[in-house]
């Protein structure tokens, strides 16, 4: 309800917020490893940097490096020392990641020589600068280093880094890079040639030879990699080493004068080029670019990240490095590292994004190269992923969706392509665990598959029948309309496809079972299906009803212009035809429950409160609430399932359902401190470390305690602590947003912008 006496005296001046600086992560002793590095980025690269042994390293990723096999490379490792070095042991030392510059700061001092090194990533070009400066003059030693200088074979658990995971279909090798010094500077670059690729293997494996040239292929002639060079530098041979577990070559630059500043410019160009020199002529460009925008590019890049920071944020206030704070401040870590792809072609992976560094730091069994992640590099598990975007509503970070929904956009075709050849029937089939080209992975899809079983179907106890979780992507492009107003007639044919493909689908297998298409009141028979991985072979899965009935009454409230009268007539008529949510009962409590029917339980998700978050049909000022936070109190498997790690989404639930004490609980678990250097790298969870849905789930339910929209209600404060002070400022729904200030459990200030917002807004303190 309102507290109307704390609305009535709310004030409309708002005090400015603490700066985002005092969330910086600052380290005043150099790291052991990789596994103490810090993530710097920007555009679509991401760097690990850390200073080790007196010498600055950095591994380079970007978004959308994969090879043959479907792996998603590192460009490389760039090393640097200087001579003198004022970074040896003994001395002082600081690393600071700057947040609103979007870089990293390290200055060192040694026996009255200081230097002050500046890493940061243009987030307009694919171009990365270190600038050295110095009180005395010294000397630069830059090398660029690859582990791929030669090709290697994987085995074992190492696939699962690529498309094949535990069932190759022969030896795997991923190939070498070519790696040469050119003029004065370091060139490099992965081809993927004519060798049979990951998307090759798989069209082949799952029948589809025949629409081969119609269906996306992302790997194709896919070339990446740059330039490394710098002020004064130049070529001084090359050197073998080893880090940690991988031997690696290393192609070294020497400045030949020392000097108090130093300057290094990485270069990256990515493209699927007719050829090498095609490829090559476009990463000129990049360099052109770079030297041209040298003295200009970082203003605007700072800008960038300056408005990043003032378009939402989270300051709790309590006291610094209380518990309360540092969830504040591993929420705008963890943002940080989202902002840093952007501007993507693909998206942040949920099983590191652009951050994962040496496997046997994070599991010592693992002991592969730098390239390893688990769960796949051009692999994308939807229900992982979703974690991952759903915040950016609220943040208001629209552009940073855009590589999750091209990812969609991109495989439409292929989607659609699948349910004819299969079926005969139109819309676009997403199965869960697709490829970057929209297939099934081949390892989840099944190798040993009985004869005659459904080529459309992955042959996977966990998988089968999951279709839904591509809806949840439908409803935030929906929703993006919403927020920002943004014109979405692009996105109409992707969701009307999806929605098309469960209405004709299921009408097809119900009339392979009998001659009856639907039920007998007339609704669709969503059978077989699952809710999440958990309860397989469901009837009418409350999580797909939900999903249905969300995303078709959100299509339906659009404005006329979306729609024709026609195609409106008949989304209305498939709505009318979902069936309703199923319940059960714990010791006479009323629960929603996962299905009408299942068959088994093989995971250890809840999606009998999908309806709750992300399908909105349950919560805070809706019809039955009661039995919502029932289901969350005495659902036995609920209770057994609970958890704050990784992809858990109990914080979300108790969030949405208003449980305070609850969501704080699960929140100050969810978003403390990693137990790593970085407080934002947790995991691995369920996946991999930094594991990305835990981060995203975490930065989603502290939204939801502090705003929930319902329609054009917006509830402040329905599952905040009183005894936590903060400075909020959130998007909602219809071009809004509200900063409201929270002190002593009283609100002190509240903007909400547009004014005209402000009767929509019910305080919920209690």
């Amino acid at each position: 309800m309102v507290n109307a006496l704390v609305f009535n005296t709310l004030t409309t001046g708002l005090a400015q917020p603490v700066s985002i600086n005092q969330y910086n992560e600052t380290w005043t002793s150099p790291s052991k490893n990789s596994s103490e590095s810090m993530p710097c980025g920007g555009g679509d690269i991401g760097l690990n940097v850390w200073v080790e042994n007196g010498e600055l390293l950095f591994y380079v990723a970007r978004s959308g490096p994969f090879d043959h096999n479907n792996t998603v490379l590192k460009l490389g490792r760039v090393r640097l020392k200087l001579s003198p070095n004022p970074f040896e042991a003994g001395g002082t030392f600081k690393q600071e990641l700057v947040l609103n510059k979007g870089h990293i700061e390290i200055t060192g001092n040694q026996s009255g020589l200081s230097a002050h090194i500046t890493v940061w990533v243009d987030v307009f070009r694919p171009v990365i600068h270190v600038a050295v400066s110095s009180n005395k003059p010294v000397k630069t030693e830059a090398s660029f280093e690859s582990w791929r200088h030669v090709d290697r074979v994987t085995k074992g658990r190492e696939n699962n880094a690529n498309s094949y995971k535990w069932a190759p279909p022969g030896e795997v090798k991923t190939l070498k890079d070519a790696v040469q010094f050119n003029e004065n500077e370091v060139l490099f670059y992965h081809r993927n040639g004519a060798e049979r690729s990951a998307f090759d293997v798989t069209v082949q494996q799952q029948g589809l030879d025949s629409v081969k040239n119609q269906l996306f292929n992302p790997l194709s002639n896919l070339t990446f990699g740059g330039s490394l060079s710098g002020s004064g530098l130049k070529p001084a041979g090359t050197y073998q080493g080893k880090y940690l577990d991988t031997e690696f070559q290393g192609w070294k630059l020497v400045s030949q004068t020392a000097s108090r500043k130093h300057e290094l410019v990485l270069c990256l160009h990515t493209d699927q080029a007719a050829s090498v020199e095609d490829w090559k002529e476009g990463l000129e460009t990049v360099k052109k670019e770079a030297v041209t925008s040298a003295k200009t590019a970082q203003k605007p890049t700072q800008n960038w990240w300056n408005d990043y920071w003032a378009r939402s944020f989270v300051y709790i206030e309590n006291a610094p490095n209380s518990p309360e704070w540092q969830v504040a401040k591993n929420y705008q870590l963890f943002r940080y590292m989202l902002g840093c792809n952007a501007l993507g072609k693909f998206p942040t992976k949920f099983n590191g994004g652009l951050f994962t560094y040496d496997p046997s730091l994070i599991d010592s069994t693992m002991r592969f190269s730098p390239d390893f992640r688990n769960w796949g590099g051009g692999i994308h598990t939807a229900q992982n992923q979703r974690l991952v975007y759903w915040p950016m509503l609220k943040t208001g970070d629209w552009e940073l969706m855009q590589p999750q929904f091209g990812f969609y956009r991109n495989s439409l075709k292929t989607a659609e392509i699948r349910t004819a050849v299969y079926w005969q029937h139109k819309g676009a089939s997403f199965t869960e665990q697709i490829e970057n080209f929209g297939l099934p992975n081949s390892a989840e899809y099944g190798w040993k598959r009985p004869a005659g079983y459904d080529k459309g179907m992955e042959y996977n106890a966990w998988l089968e029948y999951e279709w839904d979780t591509v809806l949840e992507f439908c409803l935030m492009m929906l929703e993006t309309e919403r927020y920002a107003g943004k014109d979405i007639s692009g996105d109409i044919p992707f969701i009307e496809s999806c929605l098309t493909f469960f209405n004709e689908h299921y009408q097809y297998l119900a009339k392979k079972r009998g001659s009856k298409a639907f039920d007998g009141e007339n609704k669709l028979i969503l059978y077989p299906g699952s809710a999440a991985e958990t309860y397989k072979m469901t009837y009418n899965s409350s999580s797909t009803v939900a999903a249905l009935r969300t995303v078709l009454t959100r299509l339906l409230e659009l404005p006329d212009t979306y729609l024709t009268r026609e195609k409106r007539a008949f989304w209305h008529q498939m709505l009318n035809r979902i069936p309703g949510i199923s319940f059960r009962s714990f010791d006479d409590h009323p629960t929603i429950a996962p299905a009408k029917l299942w068959e088994r339980i093989n995971n250890v998700e809840t999606p009998q409160l999908y309806p709750v978050f992300p399908w909105g049909i349950f919560g805070i000022g809706k019809p039955g609430l009661d039995t919502a936070i029932n289901t969350y109190r005495f659902d036995r498997d609920a209770l057994k399932f609970r958890s704050h790690v990784g992809w858990k989404q109990d914080n979300i639930f108790a969030a949405r359902l208003g449980l305070t004490d609850e969501a704080a609980r699960l929140t100050l678990l969810k978003l403390g401190n990693s137990g790593r250097r970085f407080p934002a790298f947790w995991g691995p969870g369920f996946d991999w470390t930094p594991d990305h849905n835990w981060g995203g789930s975490g930065l989603i339910g502290l939204q939801e305690m502090l705003l929930q929209a319902d329609g054009r209600k917006i509830y402040l404060f329905p599952a905040w602590p009183q005894s936590w002070d903060v400075h909020v400022k959130l998007h909602a729904p219809y071009q809004t947003t509200v900063e409201a200030v929270l002190k002593n459990g009283t609100i002190e200030s509240l903007v909400v912008t547009p004014e005209s917002r402000r009767k929509d807004v019910v305080i919920m303190l209690k």
